[in-house]
């Protein structure tokens, strides 16, 4: 079983018993409006539902994970990795229920998601895209190494209005190069 154990967290497979809590974290604007339009607001059980059936898959690298606090689901934390010669990249990003915000757990899922990912999946560059005027995301970025490398003028586009995003990465130091893939799929990309 995938278990990242941290002080304030632990970093887990998202459960089917993790439905009301998911909808009682989820739920709330003061989240979704920092996050991409894929996560619903209002958030619903069945919103619940079709999402932890959606990471139900356990043969796989799971790439969405929940952050769990004192037994309880109060967030997630996820990648999206790259392609072809972004391969050894990936997009990471993180949402923690409002009641959570302040106590330093969001810095130490990122902080635990990327050191497995580094140490374990052998990536070389992780990044993130928060919106600008997020400054909280900006700090647990920051407190977790992360770089902030460029603001994203009119990057996107949230609740009908544009917005800007900041582009924050990490280097992975200890890089193994491409002799040890990202992942068992990245053998095939190897060649010419």
């Amino acid at each position: 079983m995938m278990e990242l154990r941290g002080i304030r967290c632990v970093v887990r497979r998202w459960r089917k018993g993790d439905a009301e809590a998911l909808v009682r974290q989820a739920d709330n604007l003061s989240v979704a409006r920092h996050l991409r339009d894929r996560f619903p607001h209002p958030y619903t059980p069945a919103d619940a539902k079709a999402f932890l059936s959606s990471v139900g898959a356990s043969g796989h690298v799971p790439e969405n994970l929940a952050i769990d606090v004192d037994g309880q689901a109060a967030g997630g934390v996820g990648f999206s990795r790259g392609h072809d010669v972004e391969r050894f990249s990936a997009e990471v990003g993180y949402w923690l229920g409002e009641q959570y915000w302040g106590r330093g757990v969001a810095t130490e899922a990122l902080l635990l998601v990327t050191g497995w990912l580094f140490e374990r999946h052998n990536l070389l560059r992780l990044f993130a895209l928060p919106f600008a005027d997020n400054l909280a995301s900006a700090r647990v970025l920051e407190k977790a190494g992360y770089t902030r490398e460029a603001l994203l003028r009119s990057s996107c586009v949230k609740y009908g209005v544009p917005r800007d995003q900041l582009l924050y990465a990490r280097v992975n130091a200890g890089w193994e190069g491409v002799r040890r893939a990202a992942f068992p799929q990245a053998d095939r990309l190897t060649h010419g």
